[in-house]
């Protein structure tokens, strides 16, 4: 998995059960998120990874797009607010910028990228759409869903099922 972030890997374990998924080791280096789309900067870390660790191996980039600011912040997400901010700082600048009497349509994408050391490469994406709330409400990421609830219809866990569908094929096939 081309990531360190402990929380990323819990929750990618849980939705690719059956599949073993190691952090990325400590030598490797992930070029910059240079993508205009969360597609182009999971295949850029998929593809990084692959060829370092000479295995195949999965990235993810995700985040939120709003209607309201034209689908930003999109791949900023993670630093809406500033390089080094928080998420609640992330979701405070974003309700603040969407207007509460304006267009309060947002979606959640996710884009899943499996590479092999040889080039080959599948992509998988994943969207969850609604409506932003005006505060904050519950811990889990999606509103005060439960895990198991936030896995059955969170843009991971459409774009997971996804992978893990294209997986088993790709593992029955070479039986």
């Amino acid at each position: 998995m081309a990531t360190r972030n402990e929380h990323k890997l819990r929750e990618l374990r849980g939705l690719i059960a059956g599949h073993e998924l190691v952090p990325l080791p400590a030598d490797v280096e992930l070029p910059p998120e240079t993508g205009s789309t969360f597609a182009e900067n999971a295949r850029i870390k998929a593809r990084a990874a692959a060829r370092a660790s000479r295995q195949p191996a999965i990235a993810d980039d995700s985040g939120i797009e709003a209607a309201a600011l034209g689908g930003r912040p999109g791949v900023r997400s993670a630093r809406f607010a500033g390089e080094h901010a928080t998420d609640a700082e992330n979701l405070e600048r974003l309700l603040r910028e969407v207007p509460a009497d304006g267009d309060r349509r947002v979606s959640y994408v996710c884009a899943l990228a499996y590479a092999e050391p040889d080039g080959r490469e599948e992509l998988f994406e994943g969207t969850c759409s609604g409506a932003l709330a005006a505060e904050p409400r519950g811990t889990g990421g999606v509103a005060a869903l439960d895990p198991a609830e936030k896995d059955a219809i969170s843009h991971r866990g459409r774009a997971a099922r996804m992978l893990v569908d294209w997986l088993e094929t790709a593992r029955a096939a070479a039986r």
